[in-house]
């Protein structure tokens, strides 16, 4: 077993989701909420862990059978984007009541799990990321592929639940209503920034 090649994977890979995004602000809200945490947590790395197979699985040209799967992924991703940010922004404006009513309103097992999986799923940087990108770098790691990925989905999983369970850390902040209101506007304008880059990035 390469110990170095997987090591780089853990790397690379937790550098990739380190950077906040439209996955990672749910993931914080939820965690700060502390609403379905450990189904929402296992949820993204199950689904970065796929990915991640899928791409050093050597299924990274996806993109060249397809020729529309790019753009149909990038502007439904878009799409997405902009209604999910309007809702934060349209939350930001009502305001809270603060970790007090944690548990309150936090909305349905369900309800989480689908708005996790669109934000993940839908995402055209998530399969750029780990499909494409760290499916070609795995390829410099002839013999130790696995390696290389297993530390990749490794990475995802500890990232994704430190990220959850580390965010009630950060609770005695979130207990006034106006931080829940500043979070709340800058989950908006994450995900419109996203979305924008989506549309005229390419």
């Amino acid at each position: 077993m390469s110990f170095g090649a997987a090591v780089a994977g853990f790397t690379l890979g937790f550098s990739l989701i380190l950077a906040i995004g439209s996955q990672n602000a749910f993931v914080l809200r939820q965690g700060l909420r502390r609403s379905h945490v450990f189904a929402v947590c296992l949820t993204c790395a199950v689904s970065d862990a796929l990915l991640i197979t899928a791409g050093v699985g050597g299924f990274g040209q996806l993109s060249e059978v397809a020729p529309w799967f790019g753009a149909a992924m990038r502007y439904g991703g878009a799409a997405f984007l902009f209604v999910y940010g309007l809702i934060s922004f349209r939350s930001s404006w009502r305001g809270s009541d603060g970790m007090s009513a944690e548990g309150q309103g936090a909305g349905s097992l369900r309800a989480a799990l689908l708005t996790c999986l669109a934000l993940t799923w839908l995402n055209p940087h998530v399969y750029l990321d780990t499909v494409v990108l760290l499916g070609s770098i795995s390829a410099q790691y002839p013999g130790a592929r696995l390696e290389f990925g297993l530390g990749a989905v490794v990475s995802s999983f500890v990232f994704f639940f430190s990220l959850g369970f580390g965010a009630r850390l950060l609770a005695p902040i979130f207990a006034r209503p106006r931080a829940w209101q500043v979070l709340d506007f800058g989950v908006g304008l994450t995900m419109w920034v996203i979305a924008l880059g989506l549309i005229f990035g390419h």
